[in-house]
């Protein structure tokens, strides 16, 4: 997984209590006046995140510092030792399907059901995204199918499930080890194992792709090559008894 560092950190000339800090890709904000401060943490290295403790150290007793992240195993234990958690749970399938559902007829937008899941097995559980390509492919108040040419709006995923449900297993396999980048596997695993019912129907079915899962994350600070445990850890699941 490719981490990023913090690029740098000043203030701001339109605003003297606030101070910028960069880094690849996003930006955040220390408020002084309010003595709060957010970052995407999950983001950052080892070394970057150290270097955030000693700045909470050094000004523990002055600013309130809020910590935001994604995955929080990737924080470093010296971080979560200083923090209160707080953990905010995704939506589960049902109501995330629920939610879209509900926007979509409160919208006025006439939709396929089988459609709609494809787009939910390729976006959850990001709603934002979900509805982000929900609305850039809703067509004269109709949800359409994804459009493959537009590359603004494409997803591999999408039509990664679209081949799945078609049975062309070997092209999806091809489509996802030639789309997934290096820092993509974390997000990339999750996928696979919050659309179980991709890989089969049945309890049992589900309860062995995730053991295949498992064993691909296991095995993949072990490997040289991630598109050839990719391709493997598909074969397998796909080779599941539906």
């Amino acid at each position: 997984m490719h981490k990023v560092k913090i690029k740098s950190i000043k203030q701001l000339e339109s605003q003297s209590h606030v101070y910028d800090i960069s880094v690849q890709g996003n930006h955040n904000f220390f408020i002084g006046n309010t003595q709060t401060l957010t970052h995407n943490c999950d983001y950052m290295s080892a070394n970057g995140q150290a270097a955030m403790r000693n700045l909470m150290e050094a000004y523990n007793e002055n600013a309130r510092f809020i910590l935001t992240c994604n995955y929080p195993h990737k924080i470093i234990p010296a971080l979560h030792s200083r923090c209160q958690g707080f953990h905010i749970d995704s939506l589960d399938k049902t109501e995330f399907t629920a939610r879209t559902a509900t926007i979509l007829i409160e919208e006025g937008i006439e939709f396929d059901l089988d459609i709609l899941d494809t787009y939910i097995s390729a976006s959850y559980p990001d709603l934002r995204k979900c509805l982000n390509l929900l609305q850039a492919n809703s067509v004269s108040g109709v949800l359409k199918t994804p459009n493959k040419s537009d590359r603004s709006t494409s997803d591999y995923k999408l039509s990664a499930v679209e081949l799945f449900k078609a049975g062309k297993i070997r092209e999806a396999r091809q489509l996802i080890c030639s789309q997934v980048r290096a820092d993509e596997m974390d997000d990339f695993f999750r996928w696979t194992y919050d659309n179980l019912d991709l890989w089969s129907q049945t309890d049992e079915g589900k309860d062995q792709a995730i053991i295949i899962i498992r064993n691909s994350l296991v095995n993949q600070s072990l490997v040289a090559d991630q598109e050839i445990l990719i391709s493997a850890m598909l074969v397998e699941l796909t080779q599941i008894e539906q």
